[in-house]
């Protein structure tokens, strides 16, 4: 189960606005996220907590394909993005790095920032803590689950390399 605070944007969140193409050429994760959304949202970087939650309109992560803009958004502590859509690429690389992502409209009219959410990724259900809501989502299919709480598709193969190894006597 996810719980936290809503940090909510519009549509349309570009790549560039999650971290800004000057920080390209940081590679650490750690320093990746100190300028997370600062484009966007300057204050966000002191005001987020492990565990909050990114809410935005459509086409989420639209722009170029960097993984650095999933990666900041996992490693500053977000632990789930809600949009009415995402890039595609986006998407892709989200949960290659374990970043769960669901997409919901209703969660994205009917909810403020700052309202408090609970998610259970397994069940498929979003609650508005604040306003006593209750969303139905879909659920993701068991192995893009499996990779989600691996963390991340490297983890996922090397999980699934291990175990057949040990099946297999290697």
């Amino acid at each position: 189960m996810i719980s936290g605070r809503v940090f909510k944007y519009g549509a349309n969140v570009d790549t560039d606005a999650i971290i800004p193409a000057r920080y390209l050429n940081v590679s650490e994760p750690s320093e990746l996220a100190k300028h997370c959304m600062e484009d966007i949202d300057i204050t966000f970087v002191d005001r987020v907590h492990v565990g909050d939650i990114i809410l935005a309109g459509a086409n989420f992560g639209c722009g170029s394909s960097r993984e650095h803009a999933p990666l900041a958004i996992k490693t500053i502590g977000v632990s789930v993005v809600i949009a009415v859509s995402f890039a595609r690429i986006f998407f892709r690389n989200s949960i290659n790095i374990g970043l769960p992502l669901l997409e919901s409209p209703d969660v994205f009219l009917k909810t403020d920032a700052q309202d408090e959410l609970s998610v259970d990724l397994q069940k498929g259900i979003v609650r508005n803590i604040t306003k006593g809501l209750i969303f139905d989502i879909m659920p993701y299919p068991s192995f893009m689950s499996d990779i989600i709480n691996a963390g991340g598709l490297i983890e996922y193969t090397a999980r699934k390399l291990r175990e057949e190894w040990a099946l297999s006597g290697i």
